[in-house]
């Protein structure tokens, strides 16, 4: 049995438009439920919560310890060597 180009065409599409369909039904399920556990995790409203303090800004122009770490990471990374190997000495802004 040969089939024509039309059905085809015709079931590629409806296969794709069907699974974009089951994509899209299973994140809002997904959705449904991280929202659901969400609630339950979330604090009590009774509760006296202080929120984390803000980091002080850097004298650095910027430069924080975050950046040096991943600088450094990539260095390594780059050069195939151990982190504990890697010495940045100074930063300068180009």
């Amino acid at each position: 049995m040969e089939y024509s180009n039309l059905f085809v065409c015709l079931m590629g599409m409806g296969t794709v438009f069907f699974g974009l369909i089951a994509i899209i039904v299973l994140v809002s399920i997904m959705s449904g439920i991280v929202r659901k556990t969400d609630k339950v995790m979330k604090a009590p409203e009774g509760t006296n919560s202080v929120p984390a303090p803000a980091p002080a800004a850097s004298d650095k122009g910027g430069i924080t310890p975050e950046l040096v770490a991943a600088v450094s990471a990539a260095i390594a990374e780059e050069t195939g060597k151990d982190l504990s190997a890697i010495r940045i000495v100074s930063f300068r802004k180009a």
